[in-house]
C-alpha cells in the first residue's frame, strides 16, 4: 500500500525574483539535514501568478544518483558535493554570471 504524502506550503514574500530565488537556496541549504526536504524541488512564484514556478536549483541528475546543487540556469559543468546540500553561499560555486533563467 502506498503512502499518502504532503506537501508543505510555506509562504514566504520577497521584493523580487532573484531575492525570492536567493531566500528560497538559502531558507533550503538551511534545512539540508532534514531528510523529508526535496531541494531539487523548490520553486518560487509571483504572489498573483502562483502557477507560473521558477525552478530554484538545476537539480540535474548527475554520476551516482546525486543531483546538481547550482542554481537553475547556471553556465558551465554541473558539480556534485559531498553530501546533499553541502554547496557553500552563491558566491563559493563556481561563476554564474548568468541570470537564473540562464539570461
Amino acid at each position: 500500500m502506498t503512502r499518502q504524502r504532503y506537501v508543505i506550503h510555506l509562504t514566504v514574500t520577497s521584493r523580487d525574483l532573484d531575492s525570492a530565488r536567493l531566500l528560497a537556496r538559502t531558507l533550503t541549504r538551511s534545512l539540508h539535514f532534514l531528510p523529508e526536504l526535496s531541494p531539487g524541488e523548490t520553486t518560487v512564484s509571483e504572489e498573483g501568478d502562483q502557477v507560473a514556478q521558477h525552478r530554484v536549483f538545476c537539480d540535474r541528475l548527475l554520476d551516482g544518483g546525486r543531483r546538481c546543487p547550482l542554481r537553475a540556469g547556471h553556465v558551465g559543468t554541473c558539480f556534485r558535493t559531498s553530501r546533499p546540500g553541502d554547496a557553500g553561499p552563491d558566491d563559493d560555486l563556481p561563476d554564474d554570471s548568468a541570470g537564473d533563467d540562464g539570461t
